[in-house]
């Protein structure tokens, strides 16, 4: 069923088609909407029916699709956001990415919940919609510019009042494989390769202006709930500590708990872990504070660096998993100099976490003996070498020397090289975060599980950090579920979460909040999302939604030829202790989680989902391959 308007909802998804430089606006599809709701659902949807197998991801034949929610653009205060994805040239399977900002919100008040890019455009080029007008505008002056450069080039040129962009740097123009999209600047969309994508059709930006608006079915049910929410929100107890530092306040909870990815996890406790917090970034950087749209937790910020080697450096962030990649996870007790570098990722358009990973990797062989200054273009690659992580950021982004075998990913530096293979640190390509699963085993579980590869997000178990027995019996009858050292009832605790954060990414709002501060648990989600589109949801349906997203995306895995043997942890974290910190002698124990996590999903032993959920959720057979 097509209908002209929704309320929530622009209506429409734009077609663009690079190879004949035409665009088209479809209707919504209401089916959509019921099944998958928004975002993160639109775009696996997508993936899924529209995508062949085996799809190249730099063919011209993949196609990348951007998305936003039902609550965007509206006046509900937690954050604005809309997902990213393609085929992912990186994993080669579920390619996708999520960023805050404002460009989200552009998006829909120009009238689309979904823009879909196609082809190849035959030189560089960028995109400008202002409403219905729809131009492919030439962008070869743009070629080799920076993530900051083209944006503020392009806003300057198109004389459009706070016109919004996304922009692709240098690095997705020379084929770093794990290149992100930027908004803003820093929001970054940076996982899985997407900039890499938009590379791959010759497109160096989409530029968004809109003039319309949100419609919404029952406006005075609405602002109750967003009073509720706002009260909750003030009230919390997360408010002010995320308002003063963000994300960056994990760094010492991590080091405190003992599951800090100190020197490549070989420890779990970094003893510069105050000089490089997020309590001194706050106290002697930060400037300023920031939200994105709608938001009222400010929780981005602004820094200077004010003395020292970098003074004069400025900039938005850094967020924990940047700010943590550049200090810990590489060794550097230099703050100044963190944020040198995550500044350098973010203008040359990089994923902060997997650049992170790569020199880490490349300096733990170093320290081994297995890797020479020679072989690294005569780089010193001890812990915490500032000039050999900076030099080694640029080296990647041009492909230049040493760079060039750290350009694709982990995975692949280890099988160009020939060795390391067991000390690369990533799940189905994807490198996985700052946090030790050891020491946070729901977390663990979620990277192995994660549609995406070794990643957090999918499932966001924050619950376990409480190691509070009495709320696992609360939702999960196992008393384990909730301490984050134990293994029982994991598989519960990360169906359960898996499912609400592909509720969260549909609706597009802020997982910091939504989730991590429980403002929007399944009741409310409900009620609002009914309040906004004027579609009647109950608390199971949505929750049913968030099930399906999964299901589908495990489905799509599978046709790519993904099986449960993929769904694995390095050999690191399995069979080496923790050596210190409070989560010291921690191992992860994966088989009796991940026996757990099939079952509660209704999926075989091999974690193939089974047909009774498949027909359950309206989902069609697995289809597995046999490779």
């Amino acid at each position: 069923m097509l209908v002209p308007r929704l309320c929530g909802y622009a209506g429409k998804t734009l077609r663009i088609n690079l190879s004949k430089t035409v665009s088209k606006a479809q209707p919504l599809d209401k089916t959509l909407v019921t099944m998958y709701l928004g975002g993160r659902g639109f775009n696996s949807q997508r993936i899924y029916t529209e995508l062949p197998r085996d799809v190249e991801p730099l063919s011209p034949q993949n196609k990348l699709f951007f998305a936003t929610g039902p609550l965007v653009g509206t006046a509900f205060p937690l954050g604005a956001r809309f997902n990213v994805s393609a085929k992912s040239p990186q994993t080669r399977i579920l390619g996708d990415s999520n960023a805050g900002g404002h460009f989200a919100p552009e998006m829909k008040y120009a009238g689309y919940d979904q823009i879909i890019i196609e082809g190849r455009s035959q030189k560089l080029a960028y995109v400008q919609i202002v409403d219905n007008d729809v131009r492919i505008i030439d962008a070869e002056h743009l070629a080799g510019m920076d993530v900051y450069e083209t944006t503020r080039t392009i806003e300057k040129e198109s004389g459009i009042r706070q016109i919004q962009t996304v922009a692709i740097g240098p690095a997705a123009e020379n084929g770093v494989l794990f290149a992100g999209i930027f908004a803003n600047l820093a929001r970054a969309a940076a996982r899985t390769g997407m900039g890499t994508v938009m590379a791959s059709k010759n497109l160096k930006a989409i530029a968004v202006k809109g003039t319309g608006g949100v419609k919404i079915a029952a406006p005075r049910k609405f602002e109750a709930i967003i009073e509720e929410v706002e009260e909750e929100t003030y009230a919390h107890p997360q408010y002010q500590p995320r308002r003063l530092m963000g994300t960056t306040r994990i760094l010492m909870l991590a080091n405190r708990l003992g599951f800090l990815p100190t020197r490549h996890f070989t420890s779990a406790t970094f003893e510069h872990a105050e000089e490089v917090s997020g309590e001194r970034l706050a106290k002697e950087f930060n400037v300023k504070n920031r939200a994105c749209f709608a938001c009222i937790v400010p929780c981005s910020r602004f820094y200077a660096v004010k003395k020292g080697e970098f003074a004069g450096l400025y900039g938005e962030g850094p967020e924990y998993e940047p700010l943590s990649s550049f200090t810990a996870r590489v060794g550097n007790s230099h703050l100044d100099l963190a944020l040198k570098a995550v500044d350098l990722v973010n203008r040359l358009g990089m994923d902060a976490i997997t650049t992170a990973e790569c020199i880490a990797w490349a300096m733990e062989l170093y320290e081994r003996k297995e890797l020479t200054t020679e072989e690294c273009d005569g780089l010193n690659l001890e812990w915490g070498n500032g000039e050999g992580v900076l030099s080694l950021i640029e080296k990647i982004a041009t492909r230049e020397g040493f760079g060039d075998v750290l350009a694709d990913g982990v995975k692949r530096a280890a099988a160009k090289l020939g060795r390391g293979e067991e000390l690369a640190l990533h799940v189905k390509g994807l490198e996985i975060i700052q946090a030790d699963p050891r020491g946070v085993k729901g977390y663990g579980l979620g990277y192995v599980v994660a549609s995406r590869g070794g990643d957090h997000l999918r499932s966001e178990p924050f619950l376990e950090l409480t190691d509070d027995p009495s709320k696992g019996i609360e939702l999960f009858g196992v008393p384990e579920a909730t301490m984050r050292l134990e293994y029982k009832g994991k598989g519960k605790l990360v169906r359960y979460f898996e499912d609400w954060c592909a509720v969260i990414d549909a609706l597009e709002v802020c997982k910091n909040l939504a989730e991590n501060m429980n403002l929007l648990p399944w009741k409310r989600a409900a009620e609002v999302t009914e309040a906004v589109t004027g579609l009647h949801f109950t608390e199971g349906q949505i929750h049913d939604i968030g099930e399906r997203i999964v299901n589908l995306e495990r489905l799509y895995l599978l046709r790519e030829g993904v099986t449960g043997k993929d769904d694995c942890l390095p050999s690191r974290f399995l069979t080496e202790p923790i050596p210190d910190g409070a989560s010291k002698g921690a191992l992860f124990e994966i088989e009796p989680m991940l026996k757990e996590y099939y079952e509660e999903r209704g999926w075989t032993q091999n974690g193939v989902p089974q047909g009774a959920t498949l027909s359950r959720l309206k989902l069609p057979p697995a289809s597995q391959r046999k490779n």
